[in-house]
């Protein structure tokens, strides 16, 4: 099964909308709204098999020198099929043409964070990323994620 990614446009703002809100429903993924998504969708890359949107991540500038990976998911029936790893390297690829050097990420997935090159960090390092995102989270106080980072030379 081949699988491409590509930005993401408006068009795609829909499917993006309910692929995230399944995965805040189990409560692994901040909730989007549909106006947040048009508003950030030059942010996010989209997995295509064919004609179907099959998964979504977006890169979040945290700073001069630092970018988080967000919103990554896959639709159920195309888990384990590499989906992800092509994703997690667009992104990686749009870091690097926007000249930052580390790319960092929240995550219950660390294995396969790893499996991309990224190491577990202490999450206390990013100062930027409690400012943005952490102030609106229901886990702010107890928040069992996991820190990852991967330098790109």
């Amino acid at each position: 099964m081949h699988a491409s990614c590509r930005r993401a446009t408006a068009e795609d703002v829909d499917v993006l909308y309910d692929l995230i809100k399944g995965y805040a429903e189990q409560g692994i993924m901040l909730p989007r709204s549909r106006e947040m998504l048009e508003h950030l969708i030059d942010t996010f890359v989209v997995a295509e098999v064919g004609e179907t949107v099959v998964g979504c991540g977006s890169l979040c500038r945290l700073g001069n020198d630092l970018v988080e990976v967000r919103s990554l998911g896959i639709s159920d029936d195309y888990k384990g099929l590499g989906i992800g790893s092509k994703l997690v390297d667009s992104l990686i690829e749009q870091a690097r043409e926007q000249g930052v050097p580390k790319i960092m990420a929240l995550t219950y997935e660390v294995p396969f964070f790893q499996k991309n090159g990224f190491q577990i960090v202490d999450k206390e390092i990013f100062p930027e990323k409690v400012w943005k995102d952490c102030v609106n989270c229901p886990k702010q106080h107890a928040c069992d994620e996991i820190a990852v980072l991967k330098m790109l030379n």
